[in-house]
């Protein structure tokens, strides 16, 4: 039997988390690839992507790009040592950052949010956006790799 993922499903799992004040972006993103995917490990995991939201706290690398490479990670990463795998999940990686950046022009928080301020409804509004759009964009890849098919 072929697993289905509802991507647009998805995407909004990872949107309503962050604009209902939950998960921030990275939050939301790893929690809704290891939740819509069936990723064998607990909420904790969550913990390990607190600290990217807005750039890393600095404005850096986007938080929601963050949590995608994190989620990829979780289904395709090493665990252990010289492990080959790791090829799979930067070429996947790459491949996250070049849609991404297609469509955005950049992965770093500061030039995405300029003329924004913190918390503001059109920073909020934003930030949901990208968060809903990088989940998708992880979502078909981890899919794909996985074998689902999308509907």
């Amino acid at each position: 039997m072929i697993k289905e993922i509802d991507i647009k499903k998805l995407r909004k799992t990872a949107e309503n988390y962050y604009a209902n004040g939950e998960f921030y972006c990275s939050e939301a993103i790893l929690k809704t690839l290891k939740d819509e995917f069936n990723a064998p490990f607990g909420d904790d995991i969550i913990k390990l992507s607190s600290g990217f939201p807005i750039g890393m706290g600095s404005g850096c690398t986007c938080g929601a790009v963050n949590g995608a490479v994190m989620a990829i990670g979780m289904y395709f990463g090493r665990d252990t040592a010289r492990s080959p795998k790791v090829k799979k999940a930067m070429a996947l990686t790459k491949e996250l950052q070049e849609q991404f950046t297609a469509k955005r022009k950049v992965c770093c928080c500061k030039v995405l949010t300029k003329g924004m301020d913190l918390g503001t409804p059109v920073h909020l509004k934003h930030c949901v956006e990208i968060t809903g759009e990088v989940a998708e964009l992880a979502g078909i890849i981890i899919a794909r790799e996985l074998g689902y098919k999308i509907k």
